[in-house]
């Protein structure tokens, strides 16, 4: 590890950088390589992207993503990236809090109490969950604030109902357009009824507008000698599907030319209903089409400014989504395929995302690597980059990612878990993951059922294993039951509406 570590370290300092993180794995003391000024930070968070929705990953999409692949061509990516969470608010509060979402309780999307979202209820009623970030505890934002970061939000929030849950509140210096909302309020077009950004003239397509801002932003921290941590998080490719006439046209005509399949597949139906759960199989809704192709454009705009500002050598540029693509529920808009499932579930479709991690003079920049990631691994990847005191930051559940991205191969394997105890929009059911190395188990929360996939040789969890490894079932329900009692989780509760099935089922902990 140490040559590597100090083959990034020189590339840094010839780069004009000072990343004490890279040093201080080191055991040298870091101020005879400093320089004074610290990389920049520019996390760049797309909503409901889904794996499959760009060419990186997905050769065959149907969608265009050249901004989205040339970032995965000047950085690290992660094949097997992962969101905290299958829905939004979850995998948010991890990724600014560096905690999972199960330790903070932050288990599910948080309601827009103004819209009256209500908790979905099945055979029996979800887990009590908690509606905030906790008062206590650093976030990205406060702890590179500390360190002489300015520091700026933009776009969705979505973890807090009042003021004082909102981003500049958590760190942030400049909030531009974050608040309770987890949908653009008013919609995609101008005017915008959003209490954190001025309304722009009528037809302004929101997307461009956000970047817009992030532009100047950038334009005047090119004119400081202070670093700066940007947190771009659009609102795209959330609901309501709205796109540029002329791209949604462009789609459409594109897609009318392909031949004609079954645009739908029915699957497991997990909500007392009989209306049929239909699954998008194919990538042809023209407006989300043309929603990706808009959101990678600006993309591409903002990561171009930097560039105009001879600012990208010393930015670390980090993409990700913050669950996956919406291809069951309220929308189908989009295809997760070869990927099961989509947001809401707890199959890879619905948690493996776009994960790109760009770190200026690296050596794994332009390569891949199949090291599972996970949203929480961002902020200890983050503090370790920029050598940050992992004592004053406080306890996190995320790891560094710095000996992967620093090429070692032989990375310590260790387990992911995903805890969703609860029956979300898109009818996904109730139920826990845990992944570890080529093998997956998930455990469903309303009668306890296991399921084992070989997520290596099988991404598209086609194959149940269970039967034929009970040992492996047996150990891996172990070590997620241990984790069940070291994180607090909760489970479904009994429901009054429902008395005909009973109490919910509950693991035995502590067998």
């Amino acid at each position: 590890m140490e040559d590597s570590v100090i083959n990034t370290v020189f590339k840094f300092v010839l780069g004009g950088l000072f990343v004490s993180g890279l040093a201080g794995c080191l055991s040298q003391p870091t101020t005879e390589i400093e320089t004074k000024k610290k990389p920049n930070v520019l996390l760049i968070l797309v909503d409901d992207l889904g794996w499959a929705d760009v060419a990186a990953y997905n050769p065959d999409t149907l969608y265009s993503t050249p901004s989205m692949d040339k970032l995965a061509s000047e950085g690290l990516l992660f094949t097997d990236g992962y969101a905290a969470s299958p829905v939004c608010s979850p995998t948010r509060a991890a990724l600014i809090t560096g905690k999972h979402p199960t330790a903070i309780g932050t288990t599910d999307f948080f309601r827009n109490k103004s819209r009256r979202h209500k908790y979905r209820e099945g055979k029996f009623k979800p887990a009590s969950f908690v509606e905030k970030l906790p008062e206590q505890g650093s976030t990205i934002a406060s702890v590179l604030k500390g360190e002489g970061y300015q520091t700026a939000f933009i776009g969705k929030w979505h973890l807090g109902q009042t003021e004082q849950m909102w981003p500049e509140f958590y760190g942030f210096d400049v909030n531009i357009a974050g608040h309770a909302a987890g949908s653009p309020s008013g919609g995609y077009f101008a005017p915008y009824k959003n209490p954190r950004l001025t309304s722009g003239p009528d037809g302004e397509y929101l997307t461009d507008r956000l970047t817009n801002e992030a532009i100047n932003l950038v334009d005047g921290y090119a004119k400081s000698d202070a670093p700066f941590f940007l947190m771009m998080s659009y609102y795209s490719v959330h609901t309501p599907l709205q796109g540029p006439k002329k791209l949604v046209n462009k789609y459409r005509e594109r897609f009318s030319q392909l031949d004609k399949t079954p645009e739908f597949a029915q699957v497991e139906q997990i909500w007392p209903t009989d209306k049929p759960q239909l699954n998008r199989v194919v990538q042809t809704n023209p407006t989300y089409a043309a929603m990706v192709e808009k959101v990678d454009e600006n993309i591409g705009r903002l990561v171009d400014s930097l560039k105009a500002k001879n600012l990208r050598d010393d930015t670390i540029v980090i993409l990700l989504s913050d669950n996956g693509g919406l291809s069951i529920g309220e929308a189908h808009s989009t295809s997760s395929l070869p990927l099961r499932g989509g947001k809401g579930w707890l199959y890879e479709g619905g948690i493996r995302v776009p994960f790109i991690i760009s770190v200026p003079g690296s050596e794994s920049n332009g390569k891949s690597t199949s090291v599972p990631a996970v949203s929480m691994d961002i902020s200890a990847t983050l503090y370790d980059l920029l050598g940050i005191d992992a004592k004053r930051v406080g306890p996190i559940d995320g790891e560094s990612l710095l000996p992967v991205i620093n090429g070692e191969t032989n990375s310590a394997e260790r387990p992911l878990f995903f805890h969703y105890p609860h029956y979300s929009n898109q009818g996904g059911f109730p139920g826990a993951v845990i992944r570890l190395g080529d093998w997956k188990l998930i455990e469903r929360f309303e009668d306890g059922k296991l399921q084992l996939f070989n997520i290596t040789k099988d991404k598209a969890e086609t194959t149940d294993l269970a039967a034929e490894y009970p040992t492996k079932v047996a150990e891996m329900k172990k070590t997620l039951h241990q984790w069940y009692q070291q994180n607090d989780a909760k489970f479904l509760r009994e429901n009054p509406k429902a008395p005909k099935y009973g109490a919910p089922w509950k693991p035995a902990l502590g067998e």
